[in-house]
């Protein structure tokens, strides 16, 4: 077995939205704090301006048995101590690794800057796939309506192929297929691009005939040639994608979209507040 160090900082991320005041400043602090320093509850307490009884429930909090055994922890992490990792581990932590760099040789920010000047010059975005990349898809819908983009997923063949009559070109397409051969997924494309509309196809796959019908071929990490890649979603390297596309988006107007997010997120989770219903049979009845 190897070695990798363990962190504190993922406990305290995973609870962070559980802690009351006093424990997310203890938070903020050892998630910050670069400086070897007194750990012991009662400097820390002085220091924070909290309790050595919010100290305690912190760490329990974070999943340690109190206070002392996190902070024997939290020295480890940043003495750079190791732990041993089992071959399953290693395996999975190390393609997710092989991906990141394989994203990172393919990726190309003026094509990502391109394609999402696209979404803002556009009136309609439409993304989809099939099986995994319709997943993928379906997640890109997800969060870039939550930031203002007109923008549906497709997933059904049948669907994508209807879809095509629609298009024009105010129309942005973007098609997934990891394969490149999803044979519904380059109609539409091709459909798309016949009216004028914009296309863009996210894929693993680099073929010359592409450039005939899509305006711009996306590359994302191919899982192939990694060993026991099967252990790994086959959308992991679309997500990568979409999350480069989204924080570029977001950075371009940052105040407007995060406005926006925070509009849509309120709107997800508020409560509905509805008139009490009168049972069947007795509206507009007198009650005594």
């Amino acid at each position: 077995m190897e070695s990798y160090e363990k962190s504190v900082t993922p406990f305290i991320e995973s609870r962070y939205d559980s802690f009351s005041q006093a424990e997310k400043t203890i938070a903020d602090f050892f998630l910050t704090n670069c400086d070897e320093t007194d750990f012991s509850a009662q400097n820390i307490s002085k220091k924070l301006f909290v309790s050595v009884a919010s100290l305690s429930r912190f760490a329990k909090k974070c999943g340690f048995k109190g206070y002392r055994e996190f902070i024997f922890k939290y020295r480890e992490s940043q003495t750079g101590r190791s732990h041993p990792i089992t071959e399953n581990a290693k395996n999975v932590l190390s393609i997710y690794q092989d991906l990141l760099n394989k994203m990172y040789s393919l990726i190309r920010e003026e094509q990502i800057s391109r394609i999402v000047q696209y979404f803002y010059d556009k009136e309609r975005v439409i993304v989809f796939g099939v099986g995994s990349s319709g997943l993928a898809a379906k997640e890109m819908e997800s969060r870039f309506m939550r930031i203002g983009v007109d923008i549906d997923s497709l997933q059904e063949p049948d669907f994508m192929r209807m879809k095509g009559v629609f298009l024009n070109s105010r129309s942005l397409v973007i098609g997934v297929s990891i394969s490149g051969d999803t044979e519904s997924v380059l109609y539409l494309l091709e459909e798309a691009h016949s009216r004028g509309a914009t296309t863009i196809l996210i894929t693993s796959s680099d073929k010359a005939f592409y450039r005939t019908f899509c305006n711009e071929v996306l590359l994302t990490a191919s899982l192939k040639h990694l060993e026991a890649s099967y252990m790994i979603s086959p959308q992991f390297p679309v997500l990568m994608v979409i999350d480069l596309l989204y924080s570029e988006y977001i950075g371009k107007n940052r105040e407007e979209t995060m406005a926006m997010h925070s509009d849509t997120l309120r709107a997800l989770y508020a409560k509905e507040i509805r008139e009490p219903i009168e049972p069947d049979g007795l509206e507009g009845m007198d009650h005594v």
